[in-house]
């Protein structure tokens, strides 16, 4: 990351701002505590604009139109057609500009629709902030006003809140702060979360190290505050550096396996279009004709169509999924997704209904005791933190309201929010004029570890070790059971302390534990076989005690032969747990760090790993991850960190989810497979023709007229049906199995343009007749070209076992009629085309009906020893 001076306009300004008391700082934004009214919020949106980073923005209409035209190959274009014009050779100009005109506006139409879908189902998975909002209609606004509102519409005088799991939405201030800890590590490259308080700095600290200041693109991580927003958007520090950050991040195996495809035709032309070049110069002694002519080979060899084959067929991809209830947030994840061979997961809410009910409240010897009920009640009652479903099932526990605890005019003086370190949450509360009470609930281990005491009928007594083992009877008998099991404490304190930090977190009395129950879900263990089936296997990556764990994967009978603690993580090197990682299926009481080292560990086995989070801790795992999967619920931190949101959390959402994923990657793969094989069997046809020839095998504009309508024969590639047999397994990138691909199928066609090479020199005697030859082989070289994707399409057999979309069909037949039909036209002779032979077409049908036959059954050996 850039260092501070003199490179960020937006920390200069922060500098200031951080140092002057909050009154004045309300009078320099022109806001108050109270937050902005409506009239305020209108006028700074025209102000500074929607609250977007800088790639996000999008493109105007002529923009987009001027980077489709501005490429390398349509300056190429064009500069022939230039070269043309001087030459006047007006045919070949305005074919060229036609050309151009057609390839550019048609991927504009289809590449701009695409985006625009893809657009608006990204609109649908919004993160929001907690904003003050005075005079705002909302029924769902808070007890202190607070509103949810999209992260976009925040502007710089916004009064925000903040709590665990928040993103922050800008570069703000902060004005309350309580044990706030923020993660910046996409700023700084930090992992440690960072303490952040409100009160004005000292000294001369940098603005990034500013303790009462956070920044957009940071979150966090526990804790809660009070800030206001100084900068939005493209003005924040976030903003200043996000082209940087984006340059910075690596291409996705997508990208990679585009980026080898287009290098691998890029050498092809490299070794052949000069070739051309000299063959066609040196026997036809017109250097400026082979050029036109190696320079349309080119022309026809690049693959020009690769960008908007592959951006209608994310967006239809992302259209479909959508309909599965899955929503994509990048559109190359869609490969990924269709990749995956392993998903890692909670079991919350996948495996289990996600309606954790409260069933027992007991103290340690497993006596019923509404005590417990009640301490529970009143520390989820007050924790200002994060909600989980825990909390939810004690506050809505029938009964509780008329516990004489539970209807006591207690008030809050403070709080120790919740940590994944220390895996607890305290609470402190006063009666009237009674001491203040401290009530901690949190994981049985570490609540024993800070209590000293524990309490039965209404008495306390020292805890010792030896009640260990009475506790833990009784933990893993419960936990066993299926139950989650959370401990509740508390202790007196001495009255007159106003700041309670982790240090009070110490002599405390035991009361008890309340245990959950998460059924598991009735369509898990379907959706899991349905999974499995596909060749993906589900790995369980919890926090969650491993007993209660194994007893949910048995209920919805996924198998568990193995299982990992965080604690065993830690003992291994990446190499030992990337072993032990492909063989155990659940790992249970890891941290957020040690999840991102399991998904780290089976990527370094070659596996492609999907990961399905919603929690705080799940931000670096979905980070980790081939394809991040969240859900509309999740919190903001999920949301952002995932490629895909579900909008219902199942396994059989993600499972259709992923078919999408696989029929999309098809669809590129069959364009991708086509041109590779039809452009290295033309190679050997052009070189061979150039050699044998005494004249062009083909006009430079017959070559770009083919090009075109070949190009346009395959814009309706991502409608077409894929075979379900190709939907059963991982699909990933193989450049290696395409290049061999192209080496079995690109031949054939050359072995059936020489014998339409044959045909035209020897029974049509077209030696002396460059125009008669031209014609018929611009005739087969474009039937065959458009029919063979019918083959190549599928592995089945062509028409009979199974059909192309009608889409594809409909444009399959038209390329072919236009071909057949161009030379008989007015244009045909402008572009230097001859009636064909009557007898050519009996003949070229039986090439046709000979190279499909020889095709396929080529293709099904070649399928069966390397592969779909």
């Amino acid at each position: 990351m850039p260092g501070e001076t003199g490179q960020s306009n937006a920390l200069s300004a922060l500098s200031g701002m951080a140092r002057l008391p909050a009154a004045d700082l309300f009078v320099h934004l022109d806001s108050d505590a109270h937050g902005l009214t409506p009239a305020k919020v209108e006028g700074r949106f025209r102000q500074y604009g929607p609250n977007r980073i800088a790639e996000e923005a999008r493109y105007s209409l002529f923009r987009e139109i001027w980077l489709r035209l501005r490429t390398p190959l349509n300056g190429l274009l064009f500069g022939l057609a230039a070269i043309s014009w001087f030459l006047s050779d007006l045919r070949s100009a305005v074919v060229i500009g036609i050309m151009v005109v057609l390839s550019v506006g048609l991927g504009f139409v289809q590449e701009h629709r695409s985006s625009l879908a893809a657009a608006r189902l990204k609109q649908m998975v919004q993160v929001h902030a907690a904003i003050r909002r005075p005079g705002m209609a909302n029924a769902d606004a808070d007890a202190e006003g607070f509103v949810q509102i999209p992260l976009e519409q925040v502007v710089p005088g916004d009064v925000v809140h903040l709590s665990a799991g928040d993103l922050i939405p800008a570069d703000l201030r902060l004005l309350q702060a309580h044990d706030l800890y923020v993660n910046e590590s996409s700023l700084t490259g930090e992992a440690m979360p960072v303490e952040k308080q409100s009160e004005l700095p000292s000294g001369d600290a940098p603005v990034l190290e500013t303790a009462n200041l956070c920044f957009m693109g940071s979150s966090v991580v526990s804790g809660f505050a009070t800030g206001i927003v100084l900068q939005t958007g493209r003005s924040t520090y976030f903003g200043e550096i996000a082209d940087r950050i984006v340059a910075a991040n690596s291409d996705t195996s997508f990208d990679k396996g585009l980026n080898q495809f287009v290098w691998l035709m890029l050498r092809f032309m490299m070794v052949l279009v000069p070739l051309v070049f000299l063959i066609n110069g040196l026997t036809k002694h017109n250097w400026f004709e082979a050029l036109f002519f190696a320079v349309a080979v080119a022309v026809g060899l690049a693959p020009e169509m690769l960008p908007m084959v592959v951006t209608m067929n994310l967006a239809r991809g992302a259209i479909a999924m959508s309909r599965q209830r899955a929503i994509v947030k990048r559109l190359n994840a869609i490969q990924n997704f269709g990749a995956m061979d392993i998903l890692c997961t909670d079991k919350t809410g996948t495996l289990t209904q996600d309606k954790v009910v409260l069933k027992l409240h007991l103290d340690i010897t497993g006596q019923d005791n509404d005590e417990v009920l009640a301490y529970a009640w009143l520390n989820s009652h007050f924790a200002s933190g994060l909600h989980n479903l825990m909390d939810e099932a004690i506050l809505s526990h029938a009964g509780i309201e008329d516990h004489p605890i539970a209807t006591g005019d207690y008030v809050k003086l403070d709080e120790v929010p919740f940590d994944f370190q220390r895996r607890r949450v305290s609470i402190v509360v006063r009666r009237g004029d009674e001491a203040p009470l401290l009530i901690c609930k949190g994981a049985v281990e570490e609540i024993f570890e800070i209590s000293s005491r524990y309490r039965q009928s209404g008495a306390d007594h020292p805890l010792d070790p030896s009640h260990f083992h009475t506790i833990q009877r009784l933990t893993t008998k419960l936990n066993q059971d299926g139950f989650r099991v959370l401990a509740i404490a508390c202790r007196t304190l001495d009255a007159g302390h106003d700041n309670y930090t982790l240090d009070d977190e110490r002599d405390l009395v035991l009361v008890g534990f309340a245990a959950f129950l998460d059924p598991p879900k009735e369509s898990a263990g379907t959706a899991l076989r349905e999974l499995l089936e596909m060749g993906v296997a589900v790995k369980i990556l919890t926090g969650d005690n491993d007993l209660v764990t194994a007893k949910i994967c048995r209920d919805v009978d996924l198998p568990v032969e193995r299982i990992m603690l965080g604690s065993d993580i830690e003992k291994l090197d990446d190499e030992a747990l990337a072993r032990e990682a492909s063989h155990t299926q659940i790992f249970a009481k890891v941290s957020p760090a040690q999840k991102a080292r399991v998904i780290a560990a089976l990527q370094g086995a070659g596996h492609v790993v999907g990961f399905l989070g919603d929690g705080i801790n799940d931000g670096p795992a979905l980070k980790a991850a081939d394809v991040g999967v969240s859900v509309d619920s999740a919190v903001d931190v999920a949301k952002e960190s995932a490629d895909i949101i579900l909008l219902e959390k199942s396994l059989r959402v993600l499972g259709a989810a992923v078919i999408e994923g696989r029929r999309t990657f098809a669809n590129i793969i069959k364009y991708i497979r086509m041109g590779a094989s039809s452009n290295f069997g033309n190679m050997f046809s052009v070189l061979g023709a150039s050699i044998i020839l005494p004249f062009l095998p083909m006009a430079p504009l017959q070559v770009l007229t083919n090009n075109l309508l070949y190009d346009l024969s395959q814009t309706t590639i991502p409608t077409d049906n894929v075979d379900p047999e190709y939907l059963t397994s991982p699909r990933k990138w193989e450049i290696g199995n395409i290049a061999r691909f192209m080496l079995f199928i690109g031949p054939i066609s050359s072995i059936f343009d020489y014998a339409t090479y044959a045909l035209m020199l020897f029974v049509f005697n077209a030696w002396h007749n460059p125009a008669l030859f031209q014609t018929g082989w611009f005739v087969e070289s474009l039937l065959t070209q458009t029919l063979i994707i019918h083959i190549i399409r599928t592995g089945r057999i062509p028409f009979i076992q199974s059909r192309a979309s009608t889409p594809l069909i409909a444009t399959t037949v038209s390329i072919c009629l236009i071909g057949a039909l161009l030379p008989l036209s007015p244009l045909g002779h402008t572009l230097g085309f001859k009636p064909l032979p009557a007898l050519y077409w009996p003949v070229i049908l039986g090439y046709l009906i000979a190279y499909a036959a020889l095709t396929h059954f080529v293709k099904v050996w070649f399928f069966r020893r390397h592969g779909a």
